[in-house]
């Protein structure tokens, strides 16, 4: 049996503001922006290529404090071309920080320990990881 996980829920204080954030600046892919009631917006976007989603919105974890949430992390193939990336858009990134050794020898130095780092306007921290291959 296959467990996948689909949907992490990122805490923020002003949706639209971290809607935004995630849609213009990062091009995550709006899946839907749905007012279940009131006081209950859910916002889900999906990250491209990425088969989870995250999910912002009002009264969706009434115990998870704004910018609470730290260990986020995407992956990508190449972690300059990120990080360029993430410049242009506008989100302050920090430089490309190798913590290791690639544990798989002949590859590419960066690959498994190449890693920049960013939070979300409300402080939610992100990490992106460059894969490049797989073992």
């Amino acid at each position: 049996m296959n467990w996948t996980l689909e949907v992490v829920v990122v805490p923020v204080s002003d949706v639209d503001r971290a809607k935004a954030f995630y849609a213009d600046r990062l091009g995550f892919r709006v899946d839907h922006d749905t007012v279940v009631g009131e006081g209950m917006r859910l916002v889900q976007l999906t990250p491209p290529g990425s088969g989870c989603s995250i999910v912002i919105g009002e009264g969706v974890v009434p115990a998870m404090e704004p910018g609470s949430l730290a260990g986020l992390q995407l992956v990508v193939r190449d972690v300059h071309a990120a990080r360029e990336q993430l410049l242009a858009a506008g989100v302050d990134v920090g430089e490309v920080q190798v913590l290791g050794e690639n544990p798989q020898p002949g590859g590419d130095p960066l690959d498994n320990v190449g890693f920049v780092f960013f939070s979300d306007p409300d402080g939610n921290d992100w990490a992106v990881q460059q894969i490049s291959a797989r073992g």
